[in-house]
Protein backbone atom coordinates (compact mmCIF):
# COMPACT_ATOMS: atom_id res chain seq x y z
CA UNK A 1 0.00 0.00 0.00
CA UNK A 2 3.16 2.54 0.82
CA UNK A 3 4.59 1.98 -2.65
CA UNK A 4 0.90 3.03 -4.00
CA UNK A 5 1.14 6.81 -2.00
CA UNK A 6 -1.77 4.94 0.52
CA UNK A 7 -1.14 4.95 4.39
CA UNK A 8 -2.67 2.23 6.53
CA UNK A 9 -2.34 2.61 9.95
CA UNK A 10 -1.98 -0.91 11.98
CA UNK A 11 -5.24 -0.94 13.44
CA UNK A 12 -7.04 -0.61 9.67
CA UNK A 13 -4.76 -3.96 8.83
CA UNK A 14 -6.20 -5.80 11.89
CA UNK A 15 -10.07 -4.50 11.55
CA UNK A 16 -9.61 -6.18 8.04
CA UNK A 17 -8.08 -9.19 9.51
CA UNK A 18 -10.87 -9.58 12.04
CA UNK A 19 -13.34 -9.21 9.13
CA UNK A 20 -12.21 -10.98 6.45
CA UNK A 21 -10.75 -14.15 8.08
CA UNK A 22 -13.65 -15.99 8.98
CA UNK A 23 -15.03 -15.12 5.32
CA UNK A 24 -11.66 -17.09 3.94
CA UNK A 25 -11.89 -19.74 6.36
CA UNK A 26 -15.34 -20.64 5.16
CA UNK A 27 -14.66 -19.90 1.97
CA UNK A 28 -11.43 -22.62 2.00
CA UNK A 29 -12.93 -25.06 4.44
CA UNK A 30 -15.55 -25.67 1.25
CA UNK A 31 -12.87 -26.92 -0.85
CA UNK A 32 -11.12 -29.44 1.27
CA UNK A 33 -11.55 -33.09 0.71
CA UNK A 34 -13.98 -35.47 2.56
CA UNK A 35 -12.35 -37.36 5.28
CA UNK A 36 -13.43 -41.14 6.14
CA UNK A 37 -16.42 -41.86 8.77
CA UNK A 38 -13.68 -43.69 11.61
CA UNK A 39 -11.71 -41.40 13.15
CA UNK A 40 -8.50 -41.92 15.44
CA UNK A 41 -8.37 -39.50 17.67
CA UNK A 42 -4.98 -38.84 20.49
CA UNK A 43 -3.23 -36.36 22.30
CA UNK A 44 0.28 -35.39 22.73
CA UNK A 45 2.05 -32.73 24.72
CA UNK A 46 4.14 -30.02 22.70
CA UNK A 47 5.83 -26.74 23.58
CA UNK A 48 4.72 -24.14 22.01
CA UNK A 49 6.29 -20.26 22.40
CA UNK A 50 7.79 -22.03 25.46
CA UNK A 51 4.88 -22.87 27.35
CA UNK A 52 4.07 -26.70 27.12
CA UNK A 53 0.24 -27.43 25.85
CA UNK A 54 -1.74 -30.17 24.48
CA UNK A 55 -2.18 -30.85 21.23
CA UNK A 56 -5.41 -32.77 20.22
CA UNK A 57 -5.62 -34.09 17.04
CA UNK A 58 -7.92 -36.57 14.72
CA UNK A 59 -6.91 -38.48 11.84
CA UNK A 60 -9.12 -40.78 9.29
CA UNK A 61 -7.93 -44.46 8.41
CA UNK A 62 -6.37 -42.87 5.27
CA UNK A 63 -4.17 -40.77 7.17
CA UNK A 64 -5.37 -37.22 6.46
CA UNK A 65 -5.89 -34.88 9.45
CA UNK A 66 -9.30 -33.75 10.14
CA UNK A 67 -8.86 -31.42 13.04
CA UNK A 68 -6.81 -30.55 15.81
CA UNK A 69 -6.95 -28.42 18.91
CA UNK A 70 -4.26 -26.59 20.96
CA UNK A 71 -5.53 -26.51 25.18
CA UNK A 72 -4.14 -25.74 28.14
CA UNK A 73 -5.14 -28.36 30.49
CA UNK A 74 -6.01 -32.21 29.38
CA UNK A 75 -9.64 -32.35 30.60
CA UNK A 76 -12.72 -34.33 29.27
CA UNK A 77 -13.55 -30.58 28.65
CA UNK A 78 -10.72 -30.00 26.72
CA UNK A 79 -11.83 -33.39 24.87
CA UNK A 80 -15.24 -32.57 24.65
CA UNK A 81 -14.49 -29.26 23.13
CA UNK A 82 -12.23 -30.80 20.44
CA UNK A 83 -15.41 -33.80 19.68
CA UNK A 84 -17.37 -30.88 19.31
CA UNK A 85 -14.87 -28.53 17.06
CA UNK A 86 -14.08 -31.23 14.32
CA UNK A 87 -17.63 -32.71 13.93
CA UNK A 88 -19.50 -29.51 13.67
CA UNK A 89 -16.42 -28.90 10.80
CA UNK A 90 -16.66 -32.03 9.04
CA UNK A 91 -19.57 -33.97 10.38
CA UNK A 92 -20.21 -37.13 12.77
CA UNK A 93 -18.02 -40.29 12.63
CA UNK A 94 -19.03 -43.58 12.40
CA UNK A 95 -16.25 -44.92 14.57
CA UNK A 96 -13.89 -43.65 16.87
CA UNK A 97 -11.01 -44.88 18.15
CA UNK A 98 -8.93 -43.34 21.30
CA UNK A 99 -6.63 -44.29 23.69
CA UNK A 100 -7.23 -45.63 27.19
CA UNK A 101 -7.14 -41.74 28.73
CA UNK A 102 -9.78 -41.11 30.92
CA UNK A 103 -10.87 -37.56 29.57
CA UNK A 104 -11.32 -39.11 25.82
CA UNK A 105 -13.58 -41.72 27.35
CA UNK A 106 -15.60 -39.13 29.61
CA UNK A 107 -15.92 -37.09 26.59
CA UNK A 108 -16.88 -39.83 24.48
CA UNK A 109 -19.60 -40.68 26.84
CA UNK A 110 -20.88 -37.45 27.09
CA UNK A 111 -21.17 -36.82 23.69
CA UNK A 112 -23.21 -39.58 23.03
CA UNK A 113 -25.48 -39.73 25.90
CA UNK A 114 -28.13 -37.63 24.42
CA UNK A 115 -28.57 -39.73 21.77
CA UNK A 116 -30.61 -42.67 20.71
CA UNK A 117 -28.75 -46.03 20.53
CA UNK A 118 -28.85 -46.19 16.64
CA UNK A 119 -27.51 -42.82 16.62
CA UNK A 120 -24.38 -43.20 18.67
CA UNK A 121 -20.63 -43.22 17.43
CA UNK A 122 -18.62 -46.59 18.29
CA UNK A 123 -16.18 -46.11 20.39
CA UNK A 124 -13.19 -48.40 20.53
CA UNK A 125 -10.29 -47.81 23.05
CA UNK A 126 -6.56 -49.47 21.75
CA UNK A 127 -3.72 -47.90 22.49
CA UNK A 128 -1.88 -49.38 19.32
CA UNK A 129 -4.81 -48.47 16.34
CA UNK A 130 -3.60 -45.13 17.42
CA UNK A 131 -0.36 -45.24 15.64
CA UNK A 132 -1.30 -43.36 12.81
CA UNK A 133 -1.98 -40.13 14.67
CA UNK A 134 1.09 -40.28 16.29
CA UNK A 135 3.07 -40.67 12.95
CA UNK A 136 1.31 -37.60 11.48
CA UNK A 137 3.83 -35.05 10.73
CA UNK A 138 1.40 -32.91 8.53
Amino acid sequence: MAERGIVVDHSTLHCWVIRLVPLLDKAFRRHKRSVGRCWRMDETYIKVKGQWKYLYRAVDTAGQTIDFLLTAKRDAAAALRFFHKAIRHRGEPEVVTIDKSGANTVASATLNADKPEEETITVRQSKYLNNRVEQDHR
